[in-house]
């Protein structure tokens, strides 16, 4: 199974993605799945993750409902409020979602950059235990030593963290990424997708060299064997040209890999670490 990990979906409204703002014409417009499956399939891949884009149990169900009509979308990773008290009810009405497999909030944008040491956001975080779901870390550079004592604190947990914790390559600034970054990656359970990177260069201007050196960093971090492709799409569009192009970024980069390595990490280890049915 090859797929593609980070992708998102969402019927467009200026009101519900307010982060979509006058820089990103280019995405505000509906985005669904017969939009995706043409780009999948000229990248020979046989199915995506669809993720949460805004914080709302609504868009949870609606990608639920996008995936049960579409096999190809292979499992949603959602939201749920994990601050709330009755977060445990919210989870058991969701237990019946097969396709459900992981859960993320938005803490890149929460004003608090120690969001995920709060109390009540781990009792939430302690809610997932037993129900096989992951969770999604979407973070900054100064996110990182938060997130490093957040994945600490539960290492039965499975994480997944995104999009590298958001490099600013357009200034091709390493540290204090680096040390974070690696630091957070000695935790087993945590894996990390290659995906959101074109969006963190310069847009539409970057070269595939502006990124080996992050590439490089997470395979030495993580290992092949907890990295996931994921395309970001269509969020990947600001600063790309199409779906084909952050493709092949990866592609290319991991071409240098064994052909076990490139089988993980473009739909093994996602496949594996999401328990996709």
């Amino acid at each position: 199974m090859r797929l593609d990990a980070h992708q998102h979906f969402w019927r467009y409204s200026p009101a519900e993605y307010g982060w979509i703002d006058a820089r990103m014409g280019r995405i505000a417009r509906d985005f669904l799945p017969p939009d995706l499956l043409p780009e999948l399939a000229r990248a020979g891949l046989d199915g995506a993750l669809a993720v949460q884009a805004r914080s709302s149990l609504a868009e949870t169900h609606f990608l639920l409902e996008l995936a049960r009509a579409e096999p190809r979308v292979r499992g949603v990773v959602g939201w749920v409020d994990l601050c709330a008290p009755d977060v445990g009810a919210v989870l058991d009405a969701l237990a019946g979602e097969r396709r459900l497999v992981g859960l993320r909030h938005m803490v890149q944008d929460e004003p608090d950059d120690r969001f995920l040491l709060r109390p009540d956001f781990q009792h939430g975080i302690a809610a997932l235990a037993g129900r096989g779901l992951v969770y999604d870390v979407l973070i900054y550079p100064r996110q990182l030593e938060a997130a490093r004592r957040f994945v600490a604190a539960f290492p039965e947990q499975p994480f997944v963290l995104d999009h590298l914790a958001k490099p600013a390559i357009a200034r091709a600034e390493r540290e204090p990424w680096e040390r974070a970054f690696r630091a957070l990656g000695a935790f087993p359970n945590l894996a990390c997708k290659v995906s959101g990177l074109v969006t963190e260069a310069t847009w539409n201007a970057w070269k595939p060299a502006d990124f080996r050196f992050y590439l490089d960093v997470a395979l030495e971090t993580f290992g092949a064997e907890r990295l996931l492709f994921g395309s970001d799409w269509p969020v990947c569009l600001l600063a790309a040209r199409d779906y084909a192009e952050v493709h092949a970024l990866v592609a290319d980069w991991a071409s240098a890999l064994s052909p076990s390595e490139q089988a993980a990490l473009f739909g093994a280890n996602a496949a594996r670490i999401y328990r996709l049915p």
